[in-house]
């Protein structure tokens, strides 16, 4: 009996300190990401009217809800919205890529035809009957041919006299060996185009271009500005190509994933080039998702807790309160709207900044939305709603994630270095699809869809609760053999 007091005395002293280091733990930390981005992704939908999201200056931003439609397919909320956003981009086709709105005929832009076949892909649509539309071949022919050089297998623009030079970048070439990864054979060109804007350090450029004309390659360019935007594309693009089997695309990936590491700030945040230097939820969001990708998690997580604390919530939103979930562009963006709400003329940058900041917070790769959706768990189901007209917007501008959208005729001559009318495909060997990427079109997402739970790891629970099992079984065996006795 004296050892069955013992026992049972140490039992419960370790059955105390257990219930206390359970009482210790945050109840809250490993959920805490999902349901900022089922937040976030509440928020961005009832922003949508009929299908898509107004621009800056009113009317519909078809690149805007191009961004939206994509986030929103990372995290499987709102399925109505995200079915009438598809609905209506597909409507809209050509109102993206290309200035036949304007009355400029025969112009097709191929980054934008380029993130058009992407979108259609990872909204579960078929990309080659998107709108009426082939993107997948369209795409292909917007590839630079052999008589391009260096540039060969880089997505261009098919340009006139009336539209202007080719403005193609390093956004748009990382979505065009995505769109083409996800929908069938990967071009080497496209991928070898793309690992030639990696300068040596293993950050990308944005632009291949220079004021002298195109550059061969990132180190050939000595005053080459890397950019945290465009090298979390092209890593996450070229691990879709690794997939597919591609030499030099993982290390090229490895590489970006390294740089990032480098460029992320003490609170976790990331902070782009030129006028986006400054740390945003923008390059915060799209940064966080590569790494991610590339296995980065530790990384991650530190970019998932700096997206979080640019979000309104109803405790922290003050006169913002109302629109809790949405994730402001920089702390300045959040304190402005604390104190005033998020005003008509700042709505613009909001919506740009959560559509951008959500992939960071879902943590789906984009070689992997629409096929990788989150475990199924309860999520809000929010349905389209109106919001206010946008005014012009005084705020600062977000990084660059589309390829524009005039808003008014565009002017100028076109680029003598420009590839030229309808370039052909390359006809350079291509690479099959890996076995769980085959032609076609990936899996409609299901109608709600939960959130990865990310953060603390459940170990430290399942030991204390099965500890407090075992204690408790032994404790009721002594207590019958005491009545026994």
């Amino acid at each position: 009996m004296a050892l069955s007091r013992r026992l049972a005395t140490t039992l419960g002293t370790v059955t105390a300190t257990a219930l206390v280091a359970v009482s210790a733990l945050p109840a809250t930390v490993a959920a805490a990401p999902a349901d900022a981005a089922r937040d976030a992704a509440s928020w961005l939908a009832g922003e949508f009217t009929d299908g898509s999201l107004p621009g800056p200056f009113g009317g519909q931003d078809w690149g805007l809800t191009v961004d939206g439609l994509i986030a929103l397919s990372a995290t499987g909320v709102s399925a109505p919205v995200r079915q009438a956003a598809t609905a209506q981009v597909a409507a809209h086709v050509r109102a993206y890529n290309s200035y036949d709105d304007w009355g400029i005929e025969g112009f097709t832009d191929g980054g934008a035809t380029a993130k058009l076949l992407y979108a259609a892909s990872a909204a579960g649509a078929d990309p080659t009957a998107f709108g009426g539309y082939d993107l997948r071949a369209e795409t292909l022919s917007l590839l630079a041919g052999p008589d391009a050089g260096t540039h060969r297998g880089r997505i261009t623009s098919r340009t006139t006299a009336d539209s202007g030079p080719d403005a193609s970048n390093t956004f748009d070439q990382s979505f065009a060996v995505l769109g083409l990864a996800r929908s069938g054979d990967l071009p080497q060109d496209a991928v070898d185009f793309l690992t030639r804007q990696q300068c040596a350090a293993g950050g990308f450029r944005l632009y291949p271009d220079t004021a002298d004309g195109p550059s061969p390659s990132c180190d050939a360019q000595p005053d080459a500005t890397l950019d945290v935007d465009s090298t979390a594309m092209a890593v996450q693009a070229l691990l879709a190509a690794a997939a597919h089997g591609v030499d030099g695309a993982a290390d090229a990936a490895r590489k970006g994933a390294d740089w990032l590491v480098g460029r992320q700030r003490d609170d976790g945040s990331f902070g782009g080039s030129g006028p986006t230097t400054g740390a945003n939820s923008n390059s915060t969001g799209l940064a966080g998702q590569a790494l991610a990708a590339a296995g980065r998690d530790a990384e991650a997580d530190r970019a998932t807790r700096a997206l979080t604390a640019l979000q309104v919530t109803a405790a922290n939103g003050g006169k913002a309160a109302g629109d809790a979930g949405a994730i402001a562009y920089d702390a300045d963006g959040l304190a402005a709207a604390t104190d005033s709400g998020i005003t008509d003329t700042g709505r613009d940058q909001w919506r740009r900044a959560t559509a951008q900041a959500l992939l960071g917070l879902a943590g789906v790769p984009l070689d992997r939305i629409g096929l990788d959706l989150p475990p199924t768990s309860p999520a809000p189901t929010t349905t389209a709603t109106a919001s206010p007209t946008a005014s012009p917007t005084t705020s600062p501008t977000t990084s660059p994630t589309t390829s524009p959208t005039p808003s008014a005729p565009p002017t100028g001559s076109p680029d003598p270095t420009a590839t030229g009318e309808s370039p052909s495909p390359t006809g350079s060997p291509t690479v099959a699809p890996a076995a769980t990427t085959g032609p076609g079109t990936p899996p409609a997402p299901p109608a709600l869809g939960g959130l990865p739970t990310t953060g603390a790891a459940i170990t430290g629970y399942v030991l204390v609760a099965l500890l407090l099992i075992g204690g408790g079984t032994l404790l009721l065996v002594l207590g019958r053999r005491r009545r026994s006795a």
